[in-house]
């Protein structure tokens, strides 16, 4: 069986408050977007993982597929099986690109052996191995709170617009991106915020981006490039260094990737 696991970006994103156990609570929205990885699972004499296509770091045993095949093995009878993933979409770029080929090993493992898993079974098996990876499972625009694993439905069309995205190649710690915010209840819930697109530019932020672009000017010049480029709306996605927009036309320039919603 061979798919294409889709990446997603943040359209917009607050830090509501930090845990006691460490973590933050958040609010975003997570869209769906069609820059893709190629995954192929087939039955094998023995399990194997092989990749191709951008350099993944690690000898592949703790890559996010084969922590998937061997969860979903540790409760179902499945027979060994080859994956093969062809890396497209950069790593630690805040794309979910890593979290999407999880949640897909997961489906196409309910698939081609017919487990019979429903969606919130398999977001159950995917929830335990990165907070968003039960997002990929549904695949859709969602809320997310928390820790970015409770989500609520929401309607959002952007049909016929176009996404460009932009990605400098800087990697920003997990510890750079939460060290440089302080959580804030906003004014106005995200849900609200997304209901008028035309006012994005004004009204939706990235909190991550105050701290993170003065620290990489690289990175906000590449947003800037995109309203150059004619975007009605740009941001970086999550903690970055990815920075994405939205056009009314395909855009004309050089970008790492082009795609219609």
């Amino acid at each position: 069986m061979l798919d294409f696991p889709n990446a997603k970006v943040n359209l917009g994103l607050n830090i509501t408050a930090k845990r006691p156990d460490g973590y933050h609570e958040i609010e975003t929205c997570f869209l769906p977007v069609p820059w893709k990885d190629g995954l192929e699972i087939v039955e094998a004499p023995q399990f194997t993982f092989t990749c191709s296509g951008l350099n993944i770091p690690g000898d592949g045993s703790d890559n996010l597929c084969v922590k998937a095949c061997k969860i979903i093995a540790s409760s179902y009878k499945i027979p060994p099986v080859h994956i093969h993933l062809h890396k497209i979409i950069p790593m630690g770029a805040g794309l979910g690109g890593g979290s999407a080929d999880c949640a897909w090993t997961i489906r196409m493992l309910n698939e081609m052996f017919e487990l019979g898993m429903s969606h919130e079974k398999m977001a159950e098996f995917a929830g335990k191995l990165g907070s968003d990876c039960p997002f990929f499972i549904w695949n859709k625009p969602l809320l997310a709170k928390g820790v970015g694993s409770f989500f609520e439905e929401i309607s959002i069309d952007l049909s016929g617009c176009y996404i460009a995205f932009d990605y400098p190649n800087i990697h920003v710690s997990t510890a750079e991106a939460y060290g440089g915010v302080t959580p804030v209840i906003p004014i106005q819930s995200l849900k609200n915020t997304l209901k008028n697109p035309a006012d994005w530019k004004n009204v939706l932020t990235n909190q991550f981006e105050d701290k993170i672009l003065k620290n990489h000017p690289e990175i906000a010049i590449a947003k800037n490039r995109l309203y150059e480029k004619g975007a009605w709306y740009a941001a970086m996605s999550g903690s970055g260094s990815t920075v994405f927009g939205l056009f009314k036309e395909k855009p004309v320039g050089t970008f790492d990737f082009v795609g219609a919603l």
